[in-house]
């Protein structure tokens, strides 16, 4: 059985023996307080009738009395019996007298004052056919004006009908309140259910997505109450976990690339040992016969071409082997306009080949770098020749600096974008990796050496979207010497 169909059946049984109680005490009360009603009517109309009948009873006027009863009786009242001062039979309707119980005896016997009465219900057979039907018997004394003693009783029949009528009346009254709030309470307790339930049933759900490692999730509750409470610190746990799940896959990819680094490293010094001096000694071979005056032009060519191949792979392993190498950083205090306008001009000539618009904007009183000058400004240079390699003849190159932070600290932003083709979508995650390249000559070392080198300033680059097209690298150094 879940949460919400207990709490719904606790309140319902609860519901129902409270109400069941309650109806039960209003049902005895109303109930006597009919009975009373019932027997004070009786007595007034007793003490109505033998006043009326007082003068004939007085003078012993036996048929002038029946004669009156008899003209009393009707539905409500059954029968009425008059007894002398003896409570002894003195006159009686014609029901009294086919019943000879009732006019048998008086209850009233001996000195009683004007106040007393009498009464009890019995059952009496109303046409001598076995239908039995209830009877209130009242019985009063009955005295003269200015008499001190009594002068004899009058005992009366009142039928029970109407009361036993007007109980069933007030007890179907009572059920059918009693049902209506017992369902009004379900109702409440269905809807404050699911309002209590409907919170825990999120939480559990929330439980179950994170069991199955989803930690993105965020419960809202309305509420201001323990709920609540149990909603924030459960986000909270959820905070906590999708962080330490992304601490995790950052620390998990530093060890796959330390284990890549470690790799690269011990295979560079594999090329170096194995490659590097054998392609020494071939180049100097070919240098000393392209001194010789007796090639022809044709061998000459072919041999540039072999001293070219060689020059490449040298390039290759020298950028590998910076890439491993883990270099010391010489720290000093540079201006990023300084940093900028020396890589500016070592690629100036490649600008001016195709015509490219360089544009830079630099904010005002931007504090020094403490960085390695010549580090960053083999950042900015493998940046500055990706974004001219992309751009078509006559494109643009921005460059812009301003302040920002970085942990906290004081920090100097460089962005540099360009109105190229751009980066594919599908690219972004891969370009600082080692040995990534979509260029048909490259070799893929330029980025993952430039995240490298940020990276051990305790810097951060990144590619940065863009509304506009083409490619923008964000770079952020720290403004000052970070330990």
């Amino acid at each position: 059985m879940s949460l919400r169909a207990k709490f719904i059946t606790a309140i319902a049984i609860l519901l129902f023996i409270l109400m069941a109680s309650m109806l039960f005490l209003i049902e005895r009360r109303e109930k006597s307080t009919i009975f009373e009603e019932q027997i004070n009517k009786g007595v007034l109309i007793a003490r109505n009738i033998a006043y009326l009948n007082l003068e004939p009873f007085m003078f012993w006027d036996v048929e002038g009395v029946e004669r009156n009863i008899q003209e009393e009786i009707d539905q409500k009242l059954l029968y009425v019996a008059f007894f002398d001062q003896d409570s002894r039979p003195f006159a009686a309707s014609d029901f009294a007298k086919k019943h000879e119980q009732i006019c048998k005896k008086s209850h009233l016997e001996g000195p009683v004052d004007e106040d007393s009465h009498y009464f009890q219900t019995k059952e009496i057979d109303y046409d001598e056919t076995g239908v039995m039907i209830s009877v209130l018997e009242i019985e009063v004394p009955i005295f003269a004006r200015g008499s001190s003693y009594k002068w004899g009783s009058i005992k009366i029949g009142l039928s029970l009908e109407d009361m036993q009528r007007e109980i069933s009346q007030t007890r179907y009254m009572l059920v059918l309140i009693g049902l209506v709030g017992l369902l009004v309470g379900i109702g409440g307790a269905y809807f404050l259910s699911r309002r209590i339930t409907g919170p825990l049933k999120k939480l559990v759900e929330g439980t179950v997505r994170i069991s199955r490692g989803d930690f993105s999730q965020n419960i809202k509750v309305s509420s201001k109450d323990e709920i609540r409470g149990l909603a924030e610190s459960f986000n909270e746990m959820s905070r906590q976990l999708l962080l330490a799940r992304k601490r995790m896959k950052a620390a998990n990819k530093k060890l796959i690339q330390a284990e890549k680094l470690a790799s690269i490293g011990r295979m560079s010094a594999s090329i170096a040992h194995e490659i590097r001096n054998p392609l020494t000694s071939a180049n100097l071979n070919i240098q000393k016969v392209l001194q010789s005056e007796h090639l022809k032009q044709l061998e000459r060519e072919h041999l540039n071409l072999s001293q070219e191949g060689i020059g490449h792979i040298e390039k290759f392993i020298k950028e590998l082997l910076n890439f491993t190498r883990v270099s010391e950083l010489n720290k000093d205090g540079y201006s990023i306009q300084e940093i900028m306008d020396e890589s500016i001009k070592m690629i100036s000539s490649s600008l001016d080949e195709k015509n490219i618009k360089l544009h830079t904007h630099f904010q005002e009183d931007l504090p020094s770098l403490f960085v390695d000058g010549d580090k960053i400004r083999q950042v900015i240079l493998n940046l500055l020749r990706n974004s001219c390699e992309a751009v078509e003849e006559g494109g643009e190159i921005k460059i812009l600096a301003s302040l920002s932070q970085l942990n906290g600290k004081k920090a100097v932003r460089i962005e540099i974008m360009d109105n190229g083709p751009g980066i594919p979508e599908k690219d972004k995650e891969n370009v600082f990796e080692p040995f990534f390249t979509t260029k048909s000559s490259g070799i893929g070392l330029g980025l993952a050496n430039a995240k490298k080198i940020v990276e051990q300033h305790r810097g951060m680059i990144r590619i940065k979207e863009t509304k506009e097209e083409g490619a923008c690298f964000e770079i952020i150094l720290p403004a000052e010497e970070q330990k």
